[in-house]
């Protein structure tokens, strides 16, 4: 290479659209005082980018029923935290990872997931979560 040519490697992987489809929880733990939960989901594959479903008002069995899509190059996990929205600050329900390596494996994966408290010691409910991905070449 000669003075100021510039070399550019490109690596061909594949670009992943990860399609998440929030069916529901059951089991929720009832984070509030008076009444009941009002849940929903934030979800990341990478934290400078997160998605979350709407707000299901006074229930531990939310059903959302949203699809939502994330683009990644690479292995990653699939974070799922589910929250109780409040007046102030919201209160964390129970949170969980999913190995994406899985759904590349299989191409779909459909299953209840256990949502666990901060040290994850305890299970605060499970949530129902389909992951469906497609390579762009």
């Amino acid at each position: 290479m000669t003075k100021g040519q510039l070399q550019v490697l490109v690596e061909n992987k594949p670009f992943l659209v990860f399609h998440i489809y929030l069916v529901e929880a059951r089991h929720l733990k009832d984070e509030d005082s008076v009444g009941k939960s009002d849940p929903y989901v934030e979800l990341w594959v990478q934290k400078g980018y997160k998605q979350k479903t709407s707000t299901k008002k006074g229930t531990i069995t939310p059903q959302w029923h949203e699809k939502l899509t994330f683009e990644v190059n690479d292995d990653h996990y699939l974070h799922l935290k589910v929250l109780d929205e409040d007046v102030g600050d919201d209160d964390k329900i129970g949170a969980t990872k999913i190995d994406l390596k899985d759904v590349y494996a299989r191409g779909v994966v459909d299953g209840w997931y256990k949502l666990k408290a901060l040290l994850g010691l305890k299970t605060r409910g499970e949530i129902h979560v389909v992951l469906q991905y497609t390579a762009i070449h």
